[in-house]
């Protein structure tokens, strides 16, 4: 009899030892019990269920980086570019992420490519390339939609390498050039346009005071005398400038 109870005791032991499940804190553990789900999601610590009659799936909650590899795109305007990504998910309803979908995570993969593919082809390339922002938020947009339903929150969506076809770069590169050539070309008119108008105004000042034209011109003997040390040949011109000069100043007293 006691030999029974002893075998009847290890029995028991060894059912609970195999009914005890630990669920780490970022995980949650789906219970079926006889294949029905059960209400209820447990919780991370220790927990106990049912051997044979209970079945426990455990979901991380952890968010999970999914690479979207490298793939050649045709864009609106007809430019090939290949095109890689990477997207942030999360699952947030452990109970759908088992029941609803049967790889979670191989299907959020497929339809995160897809919907990149769909979404940069029907862009033209200067829009793929300057609206990348934009881009990003309509893939996430998609994406949260067609996620929902299996339990899964898609928090980001990066366009990560847009690689373009060495043509294309060198008609960029060409392109870029050109258009700093053309603002050069531009800003250097405008500085053209601003001292032909000063210089303008500084003729109708000349032209209304002829002896202003007579002082620059002994203003810039000065200069060149105070600089350089050479004789200086004054042409009669200048002989004519030192006589209004005098005569200038002798009427000013």
């Amino acid at each position: 009899m006691a030999a029974l109870l002893i075998v009847l005791g290890v029995i028991l032991l060894i059912i609970i030892a195999n009914g005890v499940r630990i669920i780490n804190q970022y995980e949650r553990g789906v219970v079926f019990r006889l294949g029905k789900v059960r209400g209820d999601v447990k919780q991370p610590g220790l927990r106990l269920i049912i051997p044979i009659v209970d079945q426990m799936r455990k979901v991380s909650m952890q968010i999970v980086t999914l690479p979207i590899e490298s793939q050649k795109i045709i864009t609106k305007d007809n430019v090939s570019i290949d095109v890689s990504a990477v997207a942030y998910y999360q699952v947030v309803d452990p109970i759908k992420a088992v029941v609803e979908i049967q790889n979670v995570v191989s299907a959020t993969y497929q339809i995160a490519q897809t919907t990149v593919r769909n979404i940069v082809g029907q862009s033209a390339l200067d829009e793929v390339l300057s609206e990348t922002a934009s881009i990003n938020e309509k893939i996430k947009t998609i994406l949260e939609v067609s996620t929902e339903k299996w339990g899964v929150f898609v928090s980001t969506v990066e366009v990560k390498d847009i690689q373009l076809p060495d043509s294309m770069q060198r008609a960029m590169a060409k392109q870029a050039e050109a258009e700093r050539e053309k603002r050069a070309k531009v800003i250097a008119a405008e500085g053209e346009q601003l001292s032909a108008a000063k210089l303008g105004e500084a003729a109708d000042i000349i032209a209304a005071h002829p002896i202003a034209l007579q002082l620059r011109n002994l203003q810039t003997l000065t200069e060149i005398s105070t600089e350089k040390n050479s004789t200086i040949i004054f042409p009669a011109q200048f002989m004519d400038t030192i006589k209004s000069v005098k005569q200038f100043m002798d009427k000013e007293h």
